[in-house]
């Protein structure tokens, strides 16, 4: 490629690029469930905005394209919930969605006072779980989503840098 991958805080306008990005990269999870109408392929770009204003967004860049994007925002007690991470697919198992993870997980702790992590995923979604598991996640319950997809709920306390190798 030439070039490396850079993890930096998403700007405003980075938001119709993650749009995109996000649209891509879950259309595989859409299909592992026959279920076109999940949560990160129905989102408005409005919504994203917003989301890039108030919470806690990291991108993964290639030179000007955005490859990758994670988001997360606190809550009063202390716990932090990470979603919609998110890799180019002609990019994954390259280590960046690990890396995206350290960067919002250090950003969420440092900047806002998160306590722990909490992040969920699909329970067909084998990959994903893999990564969250190498990553210092563990499995503390599971519900399903409002579009009917059974979850599973992962949490780590912060501070927890397991390898991501």
């Amino acid at each position: 490629m030439g070039m490396s991958v850079t993890i930096s805080a998403a700007t405003e306008q980075d938001a119709e690029q993650i749009f995109k990005l996000q649209y891509l990269c879950f259309q595989s999870e859409a299909a592992l469930y026959g279920n076109y109408r999940i949560d990160p392929l129905v989102q408005s770009l409005d919504s994203l905005r917003r989301e890039v204003a108030g919470d806690c967004v990291y991108v993964a860049r290639l030179g000007d394209e955005v490859v990758g994007s994670v988001r997360g925002s606190t809550t009063e007690e202390g716990a932090a919930s990470i979603g919609k991470l998110c890799v180019h697919p002609r990019l994954q198992g390259h280590g960046i969605g690990a890396r995206l993870l350290r960067a919002v997980e250090a950003a969420l702790a440092e900047e806002r006072g998160a306590t722990r992590f909490r992040l969920h995923t699909g329970h067909r979604s084998e990959g994903n779980l893999r990564l969250y598991r190498r990553v210092g996640y563990r499995t503390v319950g599971t519900f399903d989503s409002p579009d009917g997809v059974p979850m599973i709920l992962l949490e780590k306390p912060a501070g927890t840098y397991v390898a991501t190798a």
